[in-house]
């Protein structure tokens, strides 16, 4: 539905990739035409595993990551895209949602479950970073949030939340639809295709993910050197995981249908498949690259529209995290409008 407000983030850590692009940016970028878009760097999550993030590499990824989506089509005329922590409210609304969020409900979230499986010493923040999710949706009373299938969860939790908020205190919040992004843009590792193409992986490990700003030759290099099978040519049986990949990459950014992607390499060896993948991929990305340098060389170009932003999203952040605390007996009267004085109607 038209005019509905869509609420996204990506963290600034490790290597923006293809797969990112396919199955998140690319998405938001249409949907900033069709509805009002907020977008989120979200550094605050960055820091769920503070070891593993250093300070100057952390600003340094903010800015990046601003650069990297400004090239990809995020239009600051038309959309909100902001730094999580430049808006005190998220912080201080996540605090506020702990307070009413029962830890069996993060206990049981899969990727807690999942990450601190890894750890010898699990943090708070790690637990707690879904309320922190919550926050960041249910301040901009989005309407949808842009999501793989394995995201829903998080969602449904963001509604709970919510309902649970009201229960107790009364009604501020919209419930979130998820807004599942498109079929088959679940992109795999090339060096590894059982497992999905990773920021973190494709920061460490070469050949695991095209990056959306690497130069042409470290792309074809990365295709060139994708694991497929045993096999010399594509088949019309069922494909390996590591030819079926690169066969949706084709698809995707082709915007050709499978069955026509697939007749058109039948019986082609995979070198051929590869060439064609790493042509049309350096096409789509070059651009993206040329727009990204010319960005990263105007860093104080950026840092304004970065900082403009953030302010529009504290103005919206503000009157929702001013009713909550009203609702939770911390203020006596609101001291700014509620409903949201924009295009959202209470």
């Amino acid at each position: 539905m038209a005019g509905q407000r869509v609420f996204s983030g990506v963290q600034p850590t490790g290597k923006i990739h293809l797969g990112n692009y396919l199955g998140a940016i690319s998405p938001w970028v249409a949907a900033q035409v069709e509805h009002e878009a907020i977008f989120c760097i979200a550094d605050l999550h960055a820091l769920t595993i503070p070891e593993a993030v250093r300070a100057t590499y952390l600003r340094a990824k903010v800015r990046e990551t601003a650069a990297v989506l400004l090239a990809c089509g995020i239009d600051p005329a038309r959309a909100i895209l902001f730094v999580q922590s430049r808006v005190g409210a998220h912080a201080e609304l996540a605090w506020l949602l702990s307070c009413v969020t029962p830890v069996g409900w993060l206990e049981r979230m899969i990727q807690f479950k999942t990450r601190s499986a890894a750890l010898e010493s699990v943090g708070t923040g790690l637990l707690a970073y879904p309320v922190l999710q919550a926050a960041d949706i249910l301040l901009y009373r989005a309407d949808l949030v842009p999501v793989g299938e394995d995201q829903r969860q998080h969602i449904e939790l963001t509604r709970n939340v919510a309902r649970r908020f009201h229960a107790r205190f009364g009604e501020v919040f919209t419930l979130p639809e998820a807004m599942l992004r498109p079929s088959g843009a679940r992109i795999m590792g090339l060096d590894d295709p059982s497992a999905k193409m990773s920021k973190s992986l494709g920061e460490t490990r070469k050949g695991h993910a095209i990056g959306l700003v690497d130069p042409p030759d470290v792309i074809r290099h990365a295709i060139t050197h994708a694991v497929t099978d045993s096999g010399r040519e594509v088949r019309r049986e069922q494909a390996s995981p590591g030819v079926t990949n690169l066969l949706t990459i084709y698809e995707l950014l082709s915007g050709r249908s499978r069955e026509a992607v697939q007749a058109a390499f039948v019986g082609k060896g995979y070198t051929v498949l590869k060439r064609a993948v790493a042509d049309l991929v350096v096409t789509t990305l070059e651009p993206i690259r040329q727009r990204y340098l010319d960005l990263s060389a105007q860093p104080e170009a950026l840092d304004a529209i970065v900082v403009e932003s953030s302010e529009r999203a504290r103005l919206l952040a503000a009157p929702t995290l001013d009713r909550v605390k009203q609702l939770m007996g911390l203020h006596e009267r609101s001291r700014v409008p509620f409903p949201l004085s924009d295009s959202k109607e209470g």
